[in-house]
């Protein structure tokens, strides 16, 4: 059902019985001891969902696909299988995925225009959500093939950041990030490529965890975008960033890769020790300008302050990067082509998509071999930083979410430039497949969203998810929140302007 279809469904009469308990509810562990103790059902929350959902689509613009009559009947045998005893992590919680993400009966375009057919069943992560009693409420906008550090374009729109809707909450993950930040669900999937899920993670005043490559299973394909992408979660508490991982992760018998389980939700509550943490603000070498606003490096030192009070070491150190953007490149615009062959009809793409996936028709064969090859030594050489140190603490991004149109309308040069320059620390960690969570930083002058990331070496979140507990802990990021952009009145829906 579409975006459009799925309007009358969310609201009227099925909209406005929703309880105060639900409204009151807003973390996704919240929800879920919720129903088990029988203090509020699966439709309540669903309905709440879409009525919210529904509310803000003309100005968050968060999902481009909505499953308002099918989530209200899962609810319904959600509610049934509570009553009847059954307990699962998520059972009749509402939660959305990425428009990357197969969902059966849904298309999935990953930003793109077109007529895309329904699939015929889920993704191996979507069917892991529902075996954990997961309701999934819609697919979230995301720009053309997960590209770019914004969610525009020409076939749903612009997705708005909750904040400040002038600006954008970041991509390709913005409509999670956006649907989480504006409490349309308690959390959601998205996928990250360059730092997919921490840039609007960090833009939208959210967690965000890219965990370890394979974590969670990109299956129906191995891999994604030649192993730098990987599907992550997004929430505002680390506790709920933390369930959703444990729900998600795990593998099918077809993926090429299968790290051993973690249990992510038990680090929440773990001492992580004290430890010692390098500061850095350097980026990888890209032969182009990305100065550091100045609010970034202030916030993220008032982090650096903050773990210290905490009792770790902190101190200013630098990773050995060397060249290891000739090697991310290859496997990006390889990936681009890749899911560009799947569109029916690629005339509708971007310009800047057909530049990508011609770049990959030339970097394929010989030129990608050499640049997987190189990833051995090039998580060695970047590795050798936690032999001293055990955690890497950067900024998630150089400057704050831009304003929404400033990178849609560039040339592909053009974009790939300011792109870099605004979002040059996130991507190394994709080629060498390692964690890394973003963690709110506070604020700009200007009142908009600013992250940190935590970054690890190899199955490295446990530890990665214990220090962001505690940091949270310390920070107590949860208690703000951004405008009420559904327009209510005591309930009751009302149109709202940007």
């Amino acid at each position: 059902m579409s975006v459009d279809e799925s309007q009358d469904s969310a609201t009227g009469a099925t909209a406005r019985h929703t309880g105060a308990a639900a409204g009151e509810l807003e973390g996704l562990a919240e929800q879920s001891r919720a129903l088990a103790d029988g203090s509020v059902t699966s439709t309540a929350l669903v309905r709440r969902s879409l009525e919210r959902i529904e509310a803000t689509q003309g100005t968050v613009n968060a999902f481009r696909r909505v499953r308002a009559e099918a989530a209200l009947t899962e609810a319904a045998e959600a509610d049934r299988r509570l009553a009847a005893g059954e307990r699962l992590p998520l059972l009749g919680v509402p939660v959305a995925v990425k428009d990357d993400t197969d969902v059966a009966g849904e298309p999935t375009a990953f930003g793109c225009a077109g007529e895309f057919p329904p699939k015929e069943r889920d993704s191996e992560v979507v069917r892991r959500l529902r075996a954990a009693g997961a309701v999934i409420v819609g697919k979230t906008n995301a720009c053309e093939l997960g590209q770019w550090p914004f969610t525009e374009g020409p076939a749903f729109g612009n997705t708005c950041n909750p904040w400040n809707l002038a600006h954008t909450p970041g991509g390709s993950s913005g409509g999670s990030a956006a649907a989480v930040a504006a409490g349309l669900v308690a959390a959601a999937l998205g996928t990250d490529g360059a730092g997919s899920v921490r840039i609007p993670a960090a833009w939208s005043h959210l967690v965000g965890i890219k965990p370890q490559r394979g974590r969670i299973s990109t299956w129906p394909d191995p891999e994604a975008f030649q192993g730098i992408t990987g599907i992550g979660p997004l929430a505002r508490t680390v506790e709920d960033a933390a369930l959703l991982l444990d729900v998600a992760a795990g593998n099918h018998a077809g993926d090429l890769h299968r790290p051993p389980a973690i249990a992510a939700h038990e680090a929440v509550r773990r001492d992580p020790g004290r430890l010692r943490i390098a500061l850095s603000w350097k980026a990888a070498t890209t032969f182009t300008r990305k100065p550091l606003h100045p609010d970034v490096r202030a916030a993220v030192t008032d982090v650096a302050r903050a773990l210290a009070r905490l009792g770790h070491f902190v101190e200013e150190a630098d990773p050995d990067y060397g060249l290891v953007g000739l090697a991310f490149v290859p496997r990006a615009t390889v990936g681009v082509g890749e899911w560009a062959a799947r569109v029916p009809d690629r005339s509708l793409l971007d310009r800047r998509t057909r530049g990508s996936a011609r770049l990959g028709r030339l970097l394929s064969g010989p030129v990608l071999r050499r640049a997987r090859a190189a990833e051995r030594r090039q998580q060695q050489r970047i590795g050798a930083l936690f032999g001293p140190y055990d955690v890497l603490l950067t900024p998630t991004t150089a400057t704050p979410p831009p304003r929404i149109g400033t990178l849609a309308k560039m040339s592909g040069w053009r974009t790939d430039q300011a792109m870099i320059a605004a979002c040059p620390y996130a991507w190394p960690w994709n080629v060498l497949g390692w964690p890394g969570v973003s963690v709110p930083a506070g604020f700009s002058a200007d009142g908009l969203p600013l992250g940190a990331q935590l970054l690890g070496p190899a199955h490295g979140e446990p530890r990665l998810i214990s220090l962001a507990a505690q940091l949270e802990a310390e920070l107590r990021w949860y208690e703000h929140r951004p405008p009420d952009r559904t327009g209510r009145i005591d309930g009751a829906v009302i149109s709202r302007g940007a």
